[in-house]
């Protein structure tokens, strides 16, 4: 039997999308790096990650330019019929843009670039992405943004990851990760690609992965 396929979107810009990948495999997907210009996602695609970076220089707004790409259209469509889309970073910046999450990710309340490791809370246990964690339970996931701070209406949408103690960047109600109010649409701006290694300190973000494809 065939791994399932993964769409990894590139966009000008791009930066974690090889990790993105590798994450992937590791969850005994099939990574296919695919294009912003592209109209449709590869045959066989089951979910999308769109990976971090800075798309388009981050001109505009963060996300702005690259939620009106070609290959948006085919993602949103991919979501509509509940398929699994999961965005980190600027490709949460790009899921808010585009309309696929509600709210905006506004600069960091310190209005400079922040990168280091985060202790996460499970505030949701009833969505896949974190793998049956329970309520409260904590996960380690490093972060790395600018524009991290998570600004809207938290009753429009599922909080699935809290930041525990600090909120280091001024997220309305310490908000790290939500989801559409369907479940299968989720954006955090830690980078779970980035826990996949014992080497590296955590594989707690092995659980996002797992759940694109579950």
């Amino acid at each position: 039997m065939s791994a399932p396929r993964v769409a990894v979107l590139r966009f000008p810009g791009t930066l974690d999308h090889e990790s993105a990948a590798r994450a992937v495999q590791g969850a005994g997907a099939e990574a296919v790096l695919t294009h912003h210009e592209d109209t449709a996602l590869p045959d066989g695609t089951v979910a999308v990650v769109i990976p971090g970076g800075f798309s388009y220089g981050d001109h505009l707004r963060p996300g702005a330019l690259a939620s009106r790409t070609p290959i948006m259209g085919a993602v949103k469509a991919h979501a509509s019929s509940g398929g699994r889309v999961l965005g980190i970073c600027n490709g949460f910046q790009i899921l808010c843009e585009s309309g696929l999450l509600p709210g905006v990710l506004r600069p960091n309340a310190s209005l400079s670039f922040i990168c280091r490791q985060a202790d996460l809370e499970v505030a949701d246990s009833g969505t896949p992405w974190t793998g049956g964690r329970a309520e409260g339970e904590v996960l380690s996931i490093p972060f790395k943004h600018h524009d991290g701070a998570w600004f809207g209406d938290p009753g429009s949408t599922r909080v699935v990851l809290r930041y525990k103690g600090e909120n280091p960047n001024g997220s309305i109600d310490k908000i790290a990760g939500i989801t559409n109010l369907a479940g299968n649409v989720m954006g955090l701006m830690p980078h779970p690609e980035e826990a996949q290694d014992p080497l590296l300190g955590s594989v707690d973000g092995r659980a996002l992965f797992a759940a694109l494809v579950a």
